[in-house]
């Protein structure tokens, strides 16, 4: 299932930016300031799934999931960290992680599907993004 090329899908594209690349994941910031969430993806053609990917890069996956953890935490303190893998709509692997904080928009349900994305202003998504490229480079 790891065949063809990389490509990120239109709707990820969309609604997200690129913060860095990781050995296996490009890391991407969903653009809704409502929340702190990243998006980790897989640059392997055609994944759907996490079994999907050689038990090789299985392991990194999680690495770089609990690296991202991380570095959210140290840039928007949270009270619980979200994990999601769902793909119900944008089929393509790719692992949220979540900053929640009690009294979010959405708490204490999920993100997913609750309301309308409130994009970042352009200076937040700057600083956003600044703060998690240099979280990420700090911790790597």
């Amino acid at each position: 299932m790891n065949g063809g090329a990389f490509a990120l899908d239109p709707r990820l594209a969309a609604d997200t930016c690129l913060v860095a690349s990781l050995p296996l994941c490009d890391v991407q910031l969903m653009n809704d300031a409502r929340y702190a969430w990243l998006v980790l993806v897989p640059r392997r053609g055609s994944l759907v799934e996490i079994a999907d990917l050689s038990d090789d890069d299985q392991a990194l996956l999680w690495r770089e999931v609990n690296l991202a953890a991380r570095v959210l935490r140290a840039v928007a303190p949270c009270d619980k960290l979200n994990l999601g893998v769902l793909g119900n709509i944008v089929r393509q692997l790719h692992v949220h992680v979540v900053a929640r904080c009690q009294g979010d928009a959405a708490w204490p349900g999920p993100v997913w599907g609750h309301g309308q994305a409130q994009p970042y202003a352009e200076d937040a998504l700057h600083e956003r993004l600044a703060a998690v490229r240099h979280a990420l480079e700090a911790s790597g």
